[in-house]
């Protein structure tokens, strides 16, 4: 007898389109499932002004599928520029629904990002004031910080003594990784969550690296311990309201993935939800995901729950594609080594 679950429509609160011929290809594999997303702003150049991403919007807009009913979320790249009033005007206006801190240099296309974080503190006092979420990129970039300790480090040195230093801003941990930002989360009660990805529950870094290098499994954050991947199961699956989706899910072509240098990016748009309900599903938690995926995200932004629904039914092996053809190339699916059988339908 198969099995099914009916949840409120997923959102993906941490998500890069791309741009061009790109956004056109991957937008669809989203706005099956997902009514909304977070959109990432670390284009070429950066959405680092409000009219950047009205522009941008537009053209997200101009690629949504026929039919879809799906709304982009849009965010502005902090930077050491960064106007604290258009930020303020850009929130007013319902334009844009957080700020995106990314640490020089810490993944794809953050050459802008902060290396002083003094430079940015107005902008960060005036979103405290009005409510704004700060999207942090969680990791040091320091020469001397091994890669696989950047998270943590950056809690101690960086987002600690932010947020101590300007009480009342809503902080998001995208992506955590470790044991380390789980455990800051759980120990801060009030204005601060964290997204975990698809990826960081399925896999650890021996995945990554052993038997060979694997370069579709490469992101940053890096996969870690398989003592963390679990910490990371264990808040997810939790059902406590400060945990929630963010796929990161991040296409690059294969040429640009499997290379000498290759880049970091996961794309797992497509089967996102077989792989969540895999994963709940065997630590006996099913009742949790739709919390997990579909409440806990809204109820952060201060946003209403999707009112539409999918339904999940166990069966068959899904049958997912490969390999999605784009404009720029072939782009590689995530693969989450073992059958999936959580079929999807949105309703």
């Amino acid at each position: 007898m198969s099995q099914t679950l009916t949840m409120r429509r997923p959102d993906d609160w941490h998500l890069h389109l791309r741009d061009g011929v790109m956004l056109q290809a991957v937008l669809p594999e989203t706005t099956r499932h997902f009514g909304r997303a977070i959109i990432m702003p670390n284009l070429v150049p950066p959405v680092v002004r409000s009219a950047d991403a009205i522009a941008y919007r537009e053209r997200i807009m101009a690629a949504m599928p026929d039919g879809a009913e799906f709304q982009p979320l849009m965010t502005l790249y902090l930077t050491e520029d960064t106007d604290p009033d258009d930020v303020a005007a850009a929130h007013a206006s319902g334009l844009i629904k957080a700020v995106k801190l990314y640490p020089a240099g810490a993944t794809t296309n953050s050459s802008s990002g902060v290396t002083d974080f003094d430079k940015v503190r107005a902008v960060l006092e005036r979103m405290a004031e009005i409510g704004l979420n700060l999207c942090v990129h969680g990791e040091v970039t320091d020469a001397d910080v091994d890669i696989f300790d950047r998270e943590a480090v950056f809690i101690d040195r960086v987002l600690d003594p932010i947020r101590r230093a300007t009480p009342g801003l809503r902080v998001v941990m995208e992506h955590i990784t470790t044991q380390n930002g789980a455990a800051y989360v759980l120990a801060n009660d009030t204005d601060l969550a964290a997204t975990i990805t698809t990826h960081h529950l399925m896999i650890n870094r021996n995945h990554l690296l052993v038997g060979g290098i694997r370069p579709h499994y490469y992101c940053l954050p890096v996969a870690k311990r398989e003592e963390h991947r679990l910490a990371l199961v264990q808040a997810a699956t939790s059902g406590d309201a400060r945990f929630f989706l963010g796929t990161d899910s991040a296409p690059h072509t294969d040429p640009n993935k499997e290379s000498a240098c290759g880049c970091a990016g996961v794309f797992s748009a497509t089967n996102t939800m077989s792989c969540l309900a895999h994963v709940f599903e065997a630590q006996n938690a099913l009742d949790k995901l739709e919390a997990f995926a579909s409440l806990n995200g809204p109820a952060f932004y201060r946003l209403p729950a999707n009112e539409s629904t999918i339904t999940l039914t166990k069966g068959d092996p899904v049958r997912f594609p490969d390999k999605l053809m784009t404009g720029e190339g072939p782009l590689t699916l995530f693969d989450p080594g073992h059958p999936l059988h959580w079929h999807v339908s949105a309703s």
